[in-house]
């Protein structure tokens, strides 16, 4: 039985000073350091103590302090993947979330979502984001842990769940799974049949206790 927990990083500095996250490489504010904590009690609460554990996380400071937790209640040490970082958003990163907005050019309803240039230098299509999320993803799949703990972002999110149910890539231009800052969410394949599922999406029940 493989389980792999999806965490959202808790709040971070750019949450709160509105500007662009992206790969701004911003920090846990004191609420999110406090998150963080929780999300680990909560994850090892779930895992039984003799279990093998691996923690995969976005190698930028907010996901990565999240994953340090975690990954020392566990005992063990997070493995880096820059591959799990938030969409690019190019000259965007730690400007004003209005700047931002001010120049977006949002994807049409119909046409080519997957190659769509929003208007601002440097972000990243969402083909290119989804190919380097499923190129982390798939190397983690093929990795033998029954519980893996994969530490990343809201906008990641997306891509490691349809990496997961098995999601073309060219039918990703519509998908969005979205999930709260701080969240966990579980995903879990039966050593039967292979079936993979969603457990959960979004779960931030440990937050609240």
């Amino acid at each position: 039985m493989r389980n792999i927990y999806v965490i959202t990083h808790p709040e971070a500095t750019h949450h709160v000073e509105g500007v662009v996250g992206g790969w701004h490489d911003s920090r846990l504010t004191p609420a999110g350091i406090r998150a963080a904590v929780s999300i680990a009690e909560a994850l090892r609460a779930r895992v039984p103590d003799d279990a093998e554990v691996e923690v995969i996380s976005s190698d930028l400071r907010r996901t990565r302090l999240t994953a340090d937790e975690v990954a020392k209640s566990f005992g063990v040490e997070p493995i880096e993947d820059r591959r799990l970082r938030e969409r690019s958003y190019g000259v965007a990163e730690g400007r004003p979330q209005e700047w931002l907005d001010q120049r977006f050019v949002p994807p049409p309803a119909i046409g080519d979502r997957m190659e769509h240039d929003v208007g601002v230098q440097g972000t990243e299509t969402t083909r290119a984001f989804a190919q380097r999320v499923y190129a982390a993803m798939n190397e983690v799949l093929r990795r033998p842990c029954e519980h893996q703990i994969v530490v990343t972002h809201g906008g990641t999110l997306t891509f490691v769940v349809a990496c997961w149910i098995g999601m073309p890539i060219d039918s990703l231009g519509q998908v969005n799974f979205r999930a709260s800052s701080g969240s966990i969410t579980t995903l879990r394949e039966d050593d039967y049949f292979h079936s993979r599922e969603v457990i959960s999406l979004g779960d931030t029940r440990h937050l609240n206790t």
